[in-house]
């Protein structure tokens, strides 16, 4: 793995869509869930501009709150920095707003780089 400096920032935005939402309430919401799914996708996207042949990244810990109801349909930005690299784990900062610009969501995200040769050989 090639360093990653901390600060390293990425952001995506996402049109909600009704499999993102909260199924038992009668008005559909942005799920928790869904949103750290993209808070994963977010970092892991991130981490793959500084992984070497070979490798990837797993998700280790998530540790987030969601804040704040988003309806589905409308938009969600989702925001990563790079918070502290030790080795081959990786801990990021994570935000979510909604098209409001309403905070949403926050916390850390924790990745682990892996040989995927090795990694594949762990889980047969």
């Amino acid at each position: 793995m090639k360093d990653i400096p901390v600060g390293t920032t990425d952001e995506m935005t996402i049109d909600t869509t009704p499999d993102m939402g909260v199924q038992h309430l009668p008005v559909p919401m942005y799920s928790t869930p869904a949103m750290v799914a993209h808070f994963e996708g977010l970092c892991l996207r991130l981490m793959m501009r500084y992984c070497d042949a070979g490798e990837s990244s797993v998700g280790y810990r998530v540790d987030v709150k969601h804040m704040a109801p988003t309806p589905i349909g409308m938009k969600v930005t989702v925001k990563g920095r790079v918070k502290e690299v030790d080795g081959r784990k990786v801990t990021f900062a994570v935000e979510a707003y909604n098209e409001t610009g309403a905070k949403i969501g926050e916390g850390e995200h924790e990745r682990r780089v892996i040989d995927l040769s090795r990694f594949a050989g762990r889980t047969g």
